[in-house]
């Protein structure tokens, strides 16, 4: 019986990973498509098979939590999960300068807008650790920010004395500027608010707008990127990852960029091109139903009134709220990068 037993032990040992790494993972939003074309898939399959079996993650969603938005980073600093994604400027109450991340109307292309979050790397992963005692793993994008209205636009300037939902708090600094009143509505809440009144216009990636049904209870589709990528910031708890073996460090740090970050960018560009298609039925939707929203065009005037209002207004006013060297910092990545300087 006692040489069984020894054997059945030995057998065990055999068959369980040594040194195997237990992941608690908060992904994004649960409905939307980086979650279950990007998120779902690295977590609970690429990652687990890259390492041979010897890192176990439990995947859920912020919103599955119901968690406050503002909540996701902080309660991960404190170690309540081990990794947590989210938009980075669902954190900017508790870090204002990591509003710098995600400037609207910098970058109208993907490959732009990867430059952009790339030099922005640094600023965020010093953020996120002295904010967030967190480690940045990958930042990803949403499609560009655009704008769904429930009433006749045929221009930017038409949104000046409309409510609008931002999706950020540049981008709320931004409408104001142009006249429009900002209003605080969550994702979730904006179908309604739109359909009520409580809202004429609502900021959010097209794909997003779409999966959401944001074109049920809006007419007009805006498609200048009035809100940035939102950048998704895919961070582990600092404490969590100084405790790993180097080689599941650099093995995570491998493989997220290879089987998350660079799928998410390359579709990016054509997501947009394809989720306006599936919006207005302008062009072909690949995967989906085409819908009939009006597709209004954005004027050359409109993106140059627009920028203007960023780089003297909404930029500078980022600049002081952020204090520090943050301007001076953000000039010599960011700003170096698309060629715009806070003065």
């Amino acid at each position: 019986m006692k040489r069984t037993l020894t054997i059945l032990a030995a057998t065990t040992a055999l068959a369980t990973p040594a040194f195997a790494e237990d992941l608690s993972v908060v992904g994004s939003w649960s409905s939307l498509p980086l979650h279950n074309a990007y998120e779902a898939p690295f977590w609970t399959e690429t990652l687990p098979a890259a390492s041979g079996g010897t890192i176990n993650v439990e995947l859920t969603t912020h919103n599955q939590m119901s968690l406050g938005l503002g909540d996701i980073y902080p309660l991960l600093g404190q170690g309540v999960y081990d990794v947590a994604m989210t938009v980075g400027d669902y954190a900017v109450s508790d870090a204002p300068e990591l509003e710098g991340l995600d400037v609207p109307l910098l970058a109208l292309t993907a490959d732009d807008a990867r430059a952009m979050v790339d030099a922005a790397r640094p600023m965020v992963a010093d953020i996120f650790r002295d904010r967030f005692n967190s480690h940045v793993l990958a930042i990803a994008p949403y499609p560009p920010q655009v704008v769904f209205c429930n009433a006749d636009i045929a221009s930017l300037a038409d949104l000046e004395g409309l409510k609008v939902r931002a999706s950020g708090r540049m981008t709320a600094l931004l409408l104001e500027a142009l006249g429009a009143e900002g209003v605080n509505v969550s994702f979730s809440e904006v179908p309604g608010a739109l359909q009520k009144g409580v809202v004429d216009c609502a900021v959010t990636g097209a794909g997003s707008g779409y999966s959401a049904g944001w074109w049920e209870v809006s007419t007009h589709l805006l498609p200048i990127p009035l809100g940035g990528w939102d950048p998704v910031v895919t961070a582990i708890n600092l404490d969590k990852w100084n405790s790993m073996s180097a080689d599941d460090q650099a093995l995570i740090t491998s493989e997220i960029v290879t089987g998350f970050e660079d799928p998410a960018w390359a579709s990016a560009q054509g997501a947009l091109v394809n989720d306006v298609a599936c919006l207005t039925g302008n062009g072909e939707c690949v995967g989906g139903e085409a819908r009939a929203m009006t597709l209004v065009e954005v004027s050359e005037e409109d993106f140059t009134r627009a920028r203007t209002i960023l780089t003297s207004e909404v930029l500078p006013d980022w600049a002081e709220r952020a204090g520090g060297d943050w301007a001076t910092r953000w000039n010599e990545s960011v700003g170096t990068a698309v060629g715009v300087s806070i003065e």
